[in-house]
């Protein structure tokens, strides 16, 4: 009789029990980010933290949100904003590029607390909403600048794109959209740089399979949730993942002292 050597199917610094751990918070992370917008991303790169080798987490981390986010993109098509979506993705993209090419860092402490600042700005201020391509292209460049150097900016694109006031379909479409780009530029930058994704193909695969599943157990939540709920929802997310961006600014410069 043939026995299935699920370990073969690992890198060799990954024991079994942390790969099956893996694709169930794969699954519970994309369920989160298609019931409400955002925050799958956060929880899942905080659990793969203290799991996966450190040289490995973003890298890998950026595949598995990727191919999430190409999943919500798809089942949820019909609701995005094209309109918003093309110069945002465009600002991201020059955004990005001009993220490259700046030699001196600027201090994490610094971004970080700018990030959370807007984000809990967006989420209890009185913020107009943003009209005009060119208000939208200016968004695009400031995400994908940022994800240049502080990695995940799904909390300053969703508060970007609550500004635009859209039903929470849309609102969840659209994002995916965008992240679907700002995790491809990063993922683009990490193979140019040489790491290598090979050995951890399998979990990939498996990963992005169990998030397709989550993706679409949480879309039939979010149909049924409501507008007013859901953005109920989205401003106590935002002021979470606002006040942890807070913070990580002030343990920086904790640290540094």
């Amino acid at each position: 009789m043939l026995e299935f050597d699920w370990a073969a199917l690992l890198p060799a610094e990954l024991a079994p029990w942390a790969g099956l751990l893996l694709l169930g918070i794969s699954a519970l992370t994309s369920f989160i980010s298609a019931a409400f917008g955002l925050g799958g991303g956060m929880v899942l790169i905080a659990v793969m933290a203290t799991i996966m080798p450190a040289a490995a987490l973003v890298p890998i981390h950026g595949v598995i949100q990727l191919g999430s986010n190409i999943g919500r993109s798809v089942v949820m098509a019909r609701h995005i904003s094209w309109p918003r979506l093309l110069p945002l993705t465009l600002g991201g993209v020059v955004g990005a590029v001009i993220g490259g090419r700046i030699a001196v860092r600027l201090p994490d402490w610094l971004l970080f607390l700018a990030v959370g600042s807007f984000v809990l700005w967006s989420a209890w201020g009185k913020i107009p909403a943003v009209s005009g391509r060119a208000a939208l292209l200016l968004g695009g460049v400031a995400s994908g600048f940022l994800t240049m150097f502080i990695g995940g900016t799904g909390p300053l694109v969703a508060a970007i794109l609550k500004t635009l006031r859209l039903e929470r379909m849309s609102h969840v479409g659209t994002h995916a959209g965008c992240m679907v780009l700002q995790h491809g530029l990063k993922i683009g930058v990490f193979g140019l740089l040489g790491f290598n994704y090979a050995p951890y193909l399998p979990l990939i695969v498996g990963m992005m399979v169990t998030g397709v599943i989550g993706t679409l157990i949480g879309g039939k939540v979010l149909h049924g949730m409501g507008d007013s709920r859901f953005q109920t929802a989205l401003t106590v997310l935002l002021t979470v993942l606002g006040l942890r961006l807070l913070w990580q600014s002030g343990s920086i410069l904790m640290q540094g002292s």
